[in-house]
């Protein structure tokens, strides 16, 4: 699983831990956050160090958002965590054209 994330093998940077701990599928705490892209009580739509990750569910709400340490938590009803990335492009693509309409 690593082969596909380790990017800066080889090289001497710190590559920031990724983990996703769902609580009951009522609590998302998410660290390794670089950017919230966008987020409504619908969805949200994280840059993470392995990629961006939607989030879609029912009455979402950022409980703590740590930029620092690249720490978000979500309060809800969780329906669907996604990595967007090459295997998904076509999704990706479709997602940021209805956030940029």
């Amino acid at each position: 699983m690593s082969q596909y994330y380790d990017q800066n093998a080889g090289k001497n940077t710190t590559v920031q831990e990724h983990d996703v701990i769902m609580r009951g599928r009522r609590l998302l705490e998410i660290t390794g956050v670089k950017q919230v892209e966008s987020f409504d009580n619908e969805e949200f739509l994280l840059e993470t160090v392995m990629g961006f990750l939607a989030i879609k569910g029912q009455n979402l709400q950022m409980k703590n958002l740590d930029v620092d340490k690249g720490v978000v938590s979500i309060k809800g009803k969780i329906f669907d965590l996604v990595y967007l990335d090459e295997q998904h492009g076509e999704k990706a693509k479709g997602l940021f054209s209805k956030l940029f309409r």
